[in-house]
Parts: C-alpha cells; sequence; structure tokens
C-alpha cells in the first residue's frame, strides 16, 4: 500500500474501500470487515449512504477482535447538502458520529457543493482544531466551484473527492487541486462498469503484460497519478483483485494510452445540469 500525505501531515491510503450503494446492514458489515481483512485500510462512507452504523459496527468489532488498531484505520464520512450551514453542520457530525459509534473521524467531507459551505465549513474547521476530525475536505467541487472555495477559506481542502477514471482523467481539475495542496479522491474510478472497461482492449492489453486485468490496469493508472481510489465490492474476492495493484508500475507510455481514452466529460453525472442540481438539493440523508 502506498501513501498520500496530505497538507496538515496526515496520512491518507491511496487505496480505500467505498460503500456507496450497500444499504443492507448486514451485507455493509460484511463487506467492510472483508475488505479490512484483506487489507484496505481506508474506509469511505457518508450520511446519504445510509450505512455509517453498519461501517462502525464493523470497525468497532475489528478492532475489538485484534483484526486491526483503530490507528491503522482511516475513515470517512460526508455532511450531505441538509446538513449545510454552522449549526446544522455541527449537529449533522454529531449525528454521524453517533452512527458510527467512534471516538474520532479521519476525515470529514463536505457532500455536494449547494448549500451554505462557507457556514459548513468554519463548524468543520472548529471540529478540526478541537482534534474530533484528523482531515477534512470537500467532494463533487468542480474546478470553477473549487477554485472559488479555496481562494475564500483560509484553511483550504485536504481532499476533494471527484469522479476520476480512464473515461474522465480531469487532468485539470487535479493539477488545480495541487495548487492549493489538496489531493485528489477517485469515486467510480471503474466509471460504474460503463464503457466495458472491465474487458475494454486497451485495458486487457496492457494487463497481458503484467498478468493483471483491465480493471487492477485502471485503478492502477489513478494511483500511479496521486490519486486516491475507492472501488466497491461486495464480493471478497473482487476486493482481493481490486487491492492486487501494488506490486508493478505502469510505462509512461502504458499511461499515455490510458489517458487517450478520456471523453473530456463525465457520462455518470452533470453537476451543471440544473435537473441534476435540484434532484440533490431534494435527496435526503435521514
Amino acid at each position: 500500500m502506498e501513501y498520500a500525505v496530505l497538507s496538515n501531515g496526515v496520512k491518507m491510503p491511496l487505496e480505500g474501500f467505498g460503500v456507496f450503494q450497500v444499504p443492507d446492514p448486514a451485507v455493509c458489515k460484511q463487506a467492510v470487515l472483508d475488505a479490512i481483512s484483506v487489507g484496505y485500510r481506508l474506509i469511505d462512507t457518508a450520511a446519504l449512504y445510509m450505512n455509517e452504523e453498519a461501517v462502525g459496527a464493523a470497525v468497532r468489532e475489528a478492532v475489538n477482535t485484534g483484526l486491526v488498531k483503530r490507528e491503522e484505520l482511516f475513515i470517512t464520512t460526508k455532511l450531505w447538502t441538509s446538513d449545510m450551514g454552522y449549526e446544522n453542520a455541527k449537529k449533522g457530525f454529531e449525528r454521524c458520529m453517533k452512527k458510527l459509534g467512534l471516538e474520532y473521524l479521519d476525515l470529514l467531507l463536505i457532500h455536494q457543493p449547494y448549500g451554505d459551505v462557507y457556514g459548513a465549513w468554519r463548524a468543520m474547521v472548529e471540529l478540526y482544531n478541537e482534534g474530533k476530525v484528523k482531515a477534512i475536505g470537500v467532494s463533487n467541487f468542480y474546478i470553477g466551484k473549487f477554485t472559488e472555495f479555496a481562494e475564500i477559506v483560509d484553511v483550504k481542502p485536504m481532499v476533494n473527492q471527484i469522479e476520476l477514471h480512464p473515461f474522465y482523467a480531469q487532468y485539470d481539475a487535479i493539477g488545480n487541486m495541487k495548487q492549493y495542496g489538496c489531493v485528489p479522491q477517485a469515486w467510480g474510478p471503474l466509471a460504474e462498469g460503463k464503457h466495458g472497461i472491465f474487458t475494454h482492449p486497451v485495458l486487457t492489453e496492457i494487463g497481458g503484460k503484467y498478468g493483471k486485468t483491465a480493471a487492477q490496469i485502471a485503478l492502477k493508472w489513478n494511483a500511479q497519478r496521486g490519486v486516491s481510489i475507492l472501488p466497491k465490492s461486495v464480493h471478497k474476492e473482487r476486493m482481493e483483485q481490486n487491492f492486487a495493484i501494488w506490486d508493478f508500475t505502469l510505462t509512461d507510455e502504458d499511461m499515455k494510452k490510458i489517458d487517450a481514452l478520456d471523453l473530456g466529460h463525465s457520462e455518470i453525472i452533470d453537476h451543471n445540469n440544473p435537473e441534476v442540481v435540484k434532484y440533490i438539493l431534494s435527496a435526503t440523508a435521514d
């Protein structure tokens, strides 16, 4: 495993385990336990995912049974749009921590760039200064919004979690983040299965040189760019495959071939679409 060093010196694993769309408590808890047993140390959840309780239960069980030490884990959750604003963010954080059942959080993110994100950020900075959160950041802050936000706030976001995969490389966004000392983190690093990514001829051909799958090549490409990745699976065998990317290095030629797959836009979600914004604002995390 390799790590990214955040602007405050905190080390964050370059590969983590995501639990988006795993709402069933039993399935989610077992998936997190399996992921930890495989070697994952970063676990990413959110208020909107409706599974913070299951994640927290798995973490506590893993620690109590000696599978892992708490300080070896990096636990992330995110505040939803209904938690924006200073007071709401404070209440939202307490609600998340109650569900997780943890004494502290490693990373707290603003999930979407809508609502009173500045008020929420003031609350998050206070939580960070109090030691309740080891690091703070944002999610889905596209390049223009991220730049505005980073220019205005005193404590810059340490992480920005956005869509990053071979078909949406976003090199401009990554470069912009790095100017502010922010580490890019990828949601949907396998493009949510789109574009035949698991059998894509370019990725498959490159994988053949290393005895790796197309998915492993896609994940390695992002990690090799310094992007923290969050693959998701409830199947332990797939978790193991996704994690087995640290024993080889892609060549510059490999990287360029994968870069060429970039479409320059998302085919998963468009945050500039008014209907998408309205939908996000109407969704609830309760």
